[in-house]
């Protein structure tokens, strides 16, 4: 079933990304020229505009102006991502793994890989993309628990058509303002490596981060190395109710060095292995000249060397119409176990002798046709002194029930547990965790719930060739349990119903998808408003 599925998507993708009505009858199998041993010939790149000019309905004075101006993703850059190269053995896996590693990327709406023209024992490969606006210049505003969030920002997530990224922004929001830069490349030179940079200059303090890795890329990669440094100062706020009720600063320093390695690919299965040294320093204080009550965390300093592995199962399948809108879609279904475990020791600069362990294991259950079940569990924390702290055991699962082909019915469960949180691990719910009726952050403790219903709806709708557009009736239930370091009351159990409006660009590359919801809160005290609106992009539905 899931071959089958990928081999319509992609043949369904390809005509629409070609215009071409009938460009599956030509498609070769690639499983039979895998059997047959072929090798890869040419590398065919098709790298398409913004809009599609031989469809006169984008053919207009605005989109042939947007065209103009944008620069097309560069040759050298598709080919940076290839996992094939010309001689290789064809392997269909790797055709899709390109694909996956490929529509990752910002800067494409979709991507199809074809094999063509089979002669002689070798296979061209045609790789058509379709690029998506990465300019982003301007005013961007959203509002999601009662708060308000407004930026001034410019941005390019695809400079020059080399796949760089550049941002510089202003936004302020509930917490703070802050004035940032951001660099990032994702292929220095023409290798794997991934370099990033960002600065910001906050109200409230600064953020500093570095990171030059050379990852995981695909599942054959035999090895890895990296390094990060995150330097924060900020303030940090304790809520109650949804108002600001305490405060602290933190300054925390953080980084590490890593390298994994593995025998790659093998038989369906991946297993990694990993070690480092990461130095967690964390300072906490009153806040200079601050307005509300301090509560102030413990010190924490960690420097731990760790070792890791990874366990993955290859298995993935490709969809539309689940979390995006008439959007190619890469689900990972196979089995995921990560587990990780560190020693922090006075001898190694730390504050204590701890135990830093976590794990997490993840799988998908069914098929999208109908019934598909993505599940996951975890745990961290620490061990000190024969006592767990700081730890917390939790789980997520996604529940997906295809009805028809503009219908779905849409279920989420996650869940935590924690045991002897740190003061500043607090667990938070509310209007910017998805409890969409309430404010933002309104419920505080150590452990939560939340369960959500969705039935989505996917229209034909396509205003101006620019929105793909949906809608959602929802009921949101959640609650926190344990006590709020700020004293707050706890409220039980927390329900709200609404509806909204997904509007999901297909030529921009800066947000997936914008919900426009109204909720009505059926619980909780009196100072709630009765009705919420929110505005949000998000990266799903």
């Amino acid at each position: 079933m899931t071959t089958i599925l990928k081999s319509a998507c992609c043949a369904a993708l390809f005509a629409a990304l070609s215009g071409t009505a009938h460009a599956d009858e030509a498609t070769l199998d690639g499983a039979q020229l895998e059997a047959e041993a072929y090798a890869v010939g040419e590398i065919l790149l098709d790298t398409r505009n913004v809009f599609d000019l031989d469809d006169e309905r984008e053919n207009n004075r605005l989109f042939r102006l947007v065209n103009k101006l944008h620069i097309v993703t560069k040759d050298d850059t598709i080919r940076k991502h290839m996992l094939l190269q010309p001689g290789q053995p064809y392997s269909q896996r790797l055709v899709a793994e390109t694909e996956r590693i490929l529509r990752g990327r910002n800067y494409f709406y979709d991507v199809a890989i074809k094999p063509v023209n089979a002669a002689d024992g070798r296979v061209d490969l045609h790789v058509l993309t379709r690029d998506v606006w990465t300019l982003k210049p301007g005013i961007s505003a959203s509002r999601s628990g009662g708060e308000n969030r407004f930026g001034i920002e410019l941005e390019e997530r695809n400079l020059l058509g080399r796949g760089q990224e550049i941002r510089i922004a202003r936004v302020d929001d509930v917490d703070r303002t802050s004035k940032s830069f951001a660099l990032r490349d994702p292929h220095i030179g023409h290798s794997w490596v991934d370099g990033a940079i960002s600065i910001a200059d906050n109200s409230d303090g600064h953020t500093y981060f570095a990171e030059l890795t050379r990852p995981f890329f695909a599942l054959d990669t035999r090895w890895s190395l990296g390094a990060t440094v995150f330097d924060d100062d900020s303030r940090n706020t304790f809520y109650s109710l949804g108002e600001e009720a305490a405060e602290y600063q933190q300054q925390r320093q953080l980084s590490s060095l890593f390298g994994g390695w593995s025998q790659g690919w093998q038989n369906g299965w991946v297993l990694r292995y990993q070690a480092g040294f990461v130095l967690d320093d964390n300072r906490f204080s009153a806040v200079n000249e601050g307005t509300l009550p301090a509560l102030v965390p413990d010190d924490r300093v960690l420097h731990y060397p760790f070792i890791g592995i990874d366990l993955i199962e290859d298995q993935f399948e490709t969809t539309q119409n689940k979390e995006q809108i008439g959007r190619t879609e890469d689900f990972y279904f196979g089995q995921r176990l990560s587990a990780r475990l560190g020693y922090a020791a006075e001898t190694f600069g730390a504050d204590r002798d701890a135990l830093i362990y976590s794990a997490s294991y993840s799988r998908g259950f069914g098929s999208f046709e109908p019934n598909a079940l993505l599940a996951s569990l975890w745990a961290n924390g620490r061990l000190e002194d024969g006592k767990t702290r700081n730890s917390t055991v939790g789980l997520s699962a996604r529940f997906f029930r295809q009805q028809s082909a503009k219908r779905m019915f849409f279920a989420t469960l996650t869940g935590s547990h924690g045991h002897a949180l740190d003061l500043d691990q607090v667990v938070e719910l509310g209007g910017d965790t998805g409890l969409r009726g309430y404010p933002l952050r309104y419920q505080s403790g150590d452990s939560k719930l939340l369960f959500t219903v969705e039935q989505r709806y996917f229209t034909d709708w396509y205003p101006f060739r620019l929105l793909r557009v949906g809608g959602a009736i929802f009921a949101d239930i959640g609650r926190v349990w344990g006590t709020n370091p700020a004293g707050e009351v706890n409220q039980g159990w927390l329900r709200d119903v609404g509806f909204g409006l997904r509007f999901a660009p297909t030529r921009s590359g800066f947000s997936k998808v914008v919900h426009v919801d109204i909720a009505f809160p059926l619980d909780g005290d009196a100072s709630i408003d009765d009705v919420q609106f929110l505005v949000e992009s998000k990266r799903s539905f």
